[in-house]
């Protein structure tokens, strides 16, 4: 049986029981491209994507922004207001 993570959200809403390879996949990607530099959402979804087209089961922009809010809600990356664009980087 395929063990699960129910994810958090940053405003309090009703998190997902998502997997946990896939969930873990994600944040991995996530982790690594935004410790190299912050990303807009858009970059963000383009980046991960790449990353993980041929690799991943699944819809990745869906799984991506499953696993960006959940990690926002743990305080692990954070959204900062940047010029046109909010972007996303690790949190300090």
């Amino acid at each position: 049986m395929e063990e699960k993570i129910l994810t958090l959200h940053p405003q309090g809403k009703k998190g997902v029981n998502i997997s946990r390879a896939k969930y873990d996949a994600m944040k991995t990607t996530i982790l690594a491209l935004l410790g190299r530099k912050q990303l807009t959402h858009d970059e963000l979804t383009r980046e991960v994507t790449r990353a993980l087209k041929g690799k991943f089961d699944g819809s990745i922009p869906w799984y991506m922004e499953s696993t960006k809010l959940d990690l926002e809600a743990r305080r692990v990356i954070e959204r900062a207001t940047g010029g046109n664009h909010d972007v996303y980087r690790l949190k300090k």
